[in-house]
């Protein structure tokens, strides 16, 4: 492992220095007084972008797949060494690797994903093969698929249970393997102003943060991201209403476990997306997932509200703030069941108590981007995290987190994420930290994103 963590950064530090920097994409300006933002073909069907990406991980508001913009991937390094760049068939990926110090010893959780304390480790390597369809034409049906590899320690954090689970739910390993995302993709022109149909494994679509590391503010997650839903297996309708307004509706069977699976439960999915006519304010807000609620053979069965606001104040400062309500009944403490032998980056497995009737979280995060550069940005990050039960967490208590990062771009294909954090909890006698024996926790962290 560690000779393949030096060639990473190898080739990270030559892709870093061996070619310019890249500038961002412009948002739109601020409009003049008394005119709004129109669409003007910068952006496909859509607004003109909102955020500058780079340096920010992304040009839009919360909500993806927007239809009516270019989904299509740049021409990345192996999509060139393979003589694929005419091709709408990509195939590309990226590296991450981390370390932190911290005050904890043994484990950093429920911090995720830097679980494991003072140690360098390769977080996520991804290879992505992908075909979008266009969304921006309106004349004719287009089709796609997209399907997502990990290998590394961020599996146990993505892994569904039925799909190569036991390495995570019978062994507790730090690193695996997991295809978190497989889905097909048909795009229909003629439904609404373009609707774009997904069947298969795909990332939740809640939540300002994501699995993968190029698409976040900050390296670490927020507590309240740590225990959410994280993939479903099942289909998704995005339809698109006008500029402002989209939704989206599905089912699905469950949170992070194989339809086929004696744990999935049929849930249903509602969401809508809404940006004002200004361009400066969002709403990204509904129902994640909404069906029984029983939680089933040692797995969760989450239910999730949510809703997430947006607001630019202007090209360089913007800031979103995130809130959910989760539960689901007559379910663990703890959650789903790792069976697999404690070990010291983690040692929470086993069954917990059963807690009859509702076991619920609440959830709250706002993040605050200050561009600085071309290439950099200032993110600060608080969040807070209620879990009455401690089905979520093991331990009955409140929680809150506060992180300030610097993220900065090389080039297009290389990043620095460094950190600072401090996170408590506030019940007396609750000590989740370094499995059990502490009430807080300091890290100071930084992982290299390579793209290839």
């Amino acid at each position: 492992m560690k000779y393949a963590l030096a060639l990473i950064l190898s080739i990270g530090t030559t892709l870093a220095f061996g070619q310019q920097p890249v500038p961002g994409q412009n948002p739109s300006p601020a409009p003049p007084a008394g005119t709004l933002p129109t669409v003007d073909g910068t952006n496909g069907r859509s607004l003109p972008s909102p955020l500058a990406s780079l340096p920010f991980p992304s040009s839009e508001w919360d909500g993806a797949p927007v239809v009516g913009i270019s989904a299509e991937a740049a021409n990345y390094p192996l999509q060139k060494a393979l003589g694929l760049t005419k091709s709408r068939f990509k195939i590309y990926g990226w590296a991450s690797i981390g370390g932190n110090l911290s005050t904890s010893h043994d484990s950093n959780a429920p911090t995720s994903y830097n679980l494991v304390p003072n140690q360098v480790v390769l977080d996520q390597l991804i290879l992505r093969i992908e075909r979008q369809p266009n969304t921006i034409q309106t004349d004719h049906m287009d089709w796609g698929f997209l399907v997502d590899n990990i290998f590394g320690t961020d599996y146990r954090y993505t892994i569904a249970k039925g799909i190569f689970s036991d390495r995570l739910l019978a062994g507790n390993h730090l690193y695996g393997y997991d295809p978190t995302q497989f889905y097909g993709l048909l795009y229909l022109p003629k439904i609404g102003q373009g609707t774009l149909l997904k069947v298969g494994r795909f990332i939740s679509p809640a939540d300002i943060e994501a699995q993968w590391a190029p698409d976040n503010y900050l390296y670490s997650h927020s507590l309240m991201f740590t225990v959410d839903p994280y993939t479903f297996m099942g289909a998704q309708a995005t339809v698109r209403l006008s500029p402002y307004w989209q939704i989206e509706l599905g089912v699905h069977g469950g949170n992070d476990v194989a339809v086929w699976n004696e744990s999935a439960h049929l849930n249903g999915l509602a969401m809508f997306r809404y940006v004002s006519r200004t361009n400066n304010n969002s709403i990204y807000a509904g129902i994640n997932s909404i069906g029984s609620g029983q939680y089933s053979h040692e797995h969760d069965n989450l239910q999730m509200a949510v809703a997430t606001w947006g607001h630019r104040f202007n090209a360089k400062v913007h800031t979103q703030s995130e809130v959910y309500y989760i539960w689901q009944y007559d379910a663990l403490v703890g959650g789903t069941v790792i069976d697999g032998p404690g070990r010291r980056f983690y040692q929470g497995t086993g069954a917990g108590a059963l807690h009859p009737g509702t076991s619920n979280a609440v959830g709250a995060v706002n993040y605050t981007q200050v561009q600085l550069g071309k290439l950099t940005y200032l993110s600060v990050r608080n969040d807070l995290l209620v879990d009455p039960q401690g089905n979520r967490t093991s331990y009955a208590t409140a929680y809150s987190s506060h992180t300030v990062g610097v993220v900065h771009h090389f080039s297009e294909l290389v990043r620095i994420r460094p950190e600072v954090r401090y996170e408590r909890a506030y019940a007396a006698g609750a000590t989740p930290y370094d499995n059990g024996q502490k009430r807080d926790q300091f890290t100071a962290a930084m992982d290299v994103v390579v793209r290839f």
